[in-house]
């Protein structure tokens, strides 16, 4: 059954897609950096399952799901940023992607304790389960192109 509501107690909409997730990524000279932010609901040293993440969240009722990712990064990482489609997402969750400046300033959420800008591969390292590290992969090949063999 679908979940009604959030962590925090907000409604969440029971028509699909059910909510987004945004791969943050920056480049600092020619390196690409992906932003993971790590949830405290477990405390700081739990590792498992959505302990890391790319900002992600349900879809209000009612609400565009590009509304939604826009909303979801800008609430958990204080960053505004233009999104667009992944590519990989569901029916059921939408994945977006957004360029940040490689300066730019994270604000957390109450709901993160910490975040790490780290390269593609160590960044998906830390998410479980696959299906998050999947996606920060699909947007490093998208933006990066395939790794080397």
């Amino acid at each position: 059954m679908q979940m009604e509501r959030t962590w925090d107690g907000l409604p969440i909409s029971r028509e699909k897609p059910y909510g987004a997730t945004v791969v943050v990524y920056r480049r600092v000279g020619d390196r690409y950096l992906y932003l993971v932010l790590h949830r405290k609901h477990e405390g700081p040293d739990y590792e498992g399952d959505w302990a890391w993440g790319p900002p992600s969240g349900c879809r209000l009722p009612g609400e565009p799901i590009v509304d939604c990712a826009r909303r979801e990064l800008w609430e958990e990482t204080g960053l505004r940023l233009p999104v667009a489609d992944a590519g990989c997402g569901s029916e059921d969750w939408a994945v977006y992607m957004a360029e940040a400046p490689a300066g730019a300033t994270v604000t957390l959420s109450p709901e993160h304790d910490r975040y790490l800008w780290l390269p593609a591969e160590e960044a998906a390292a830390r998410c479980l389960p696959p299906l998050v590290a999947d996606q920060i992969r699909h947007v490093a090949r998208r933006v990066q192109g395939p790794a080397p063999a």
